[in-house]
């Protein structure tokens, strides 16, 4: 049987409130097929040149089977990386915009700054385990090459978890909406950019397949000007 919220008379009424949304946003680049090849080989000559996986030495016990470039691969003179940074810095700032509406001053002028980036190499059963990324406001990744990740077997898929920690310490038929609602998988898909609040807690699920699985991934800072 379904059932539909309905008012009982005049002077009753229910005013649906949205409270404490978690925003993210998903976009593609414009430039992806004219970048990508310059860009996989710019990471794979990096990854390279060094002896070890995780160049970042950043939480090493949550990763595995994957290559990490230290944290500043966007910060370069070279060209195409430098397109790839304007572009990312100009959809920060759009979306950090949006999400800000009716916050900013009206003639509020800003800009974004990648403070952080880097690349992953992705290789058969490989992981990112759950986490965050402190000291910045907004954050992405770019799937440069998904290569065999699969959505319908989870297999290299980008996870994000419910931030609202006990949303779901108890279970009855009033919170059945709370069911099945504290994961959201984004599957990864060539040219796009998956923009997220930096408090949102994520992973990458192991990933199965051949192929590489190559992302770009960065932490940016929106300051007003």
């Amino acid at each position: 049987m379904d059932y539909e919220l309905t008012t009982v008379d005049e002077s009753f009424e229910i005013e649906p409130l949205t409270l404490w949304q978690s925003q993210c946003f998903i976009s593609e680049n414009p430039y992806h097929a004219l970048l990508k090849q310059e860009l996989i080989n710019r990471v794979y000559q990096d990854a390279q040149s060094s002896d070890v996986d995780v160049k970042s030495d950043v939480a090493l016990g949550a990763k595995l089977n994957l290559q990490e470039s230290e944290l500043d691969f966007l910060d370069t003179d070279d060209a195409n990386i430098q397109t790839l940074n304007s572009f990312l810095s100009e959809l920060i700032i759009t979306v950090a915009a949006e999400t800000n509406q009716g916050f900013w001053p009206e003639d509020a002028d800003v800009a974004a700054t990648i403070i952080e980036s880097w690349y992953h190499i992705t290789q058969n059963g490989g992981y990112h385990d759950a986490h965050s990324h402190p000291n910045c406001s907004w954050c992405g990744i770019y799937y440069l090459d998904p290569g065999d990740a699969d959505y319908s077997k989870k297999s290299g898929v980008n996870r994000f978890y419910d931030p609202r920690v006990n949303a779901d310490h108890y279970l009855d038929a009033g919170s059945q909406y709370l069911n099945s609602t504290g994961i959201w998988d984004i599957e990864p898909v060539e040219g796009q950019v998956i923009i997220f609040p930096s408090y949102l807690k994520h992973s990458a699920l192991p990933y199965f397949g051949q192929s590489d699985r190559v992302v770009i991934a960065f932490n940016a800072r929106v300051d007003f000007i």
